[in-house]
């Protein structure tokens, strides 16, 4: 529950501010029944665009796996 609440306070501040176009695949999941209604897709569909645009660390190394939104919904735009 904790990583759950952790990840919600993610989507507030991390992409609410506009600064930062990107946001962890777990932050992403949160959303993919919602998102999924709204857009008319199923979540596996919905599913599949995010991992298509999610970039794991650098060099496999260095940082977390993201997923950058704006990549994502120009993606999910280009589907109407």
């Amino acid at each position: 529950e904790f990583r759950r609440v952790l990840f919600r306070s993610e989507l507030v501040t991390a992409s609410g501010s506009g600064l930062d176009p990107d946001l962890s695949p777990a932050a992403a999941q949160i959303q993919v029944r919602r998102l999924a209604k709204v857009r008319e897709l199923t979540a596996e569909q919905l599913d599949k665009l995010i991992d298509e645009h999610t970039k794991g660390p650098l060099f496999g190394l260095f940082g977390p796996s993201t997923v950058n939104v704006l990549k994502l919904n120009v993606a999910l735009d280009a589907l109407k």
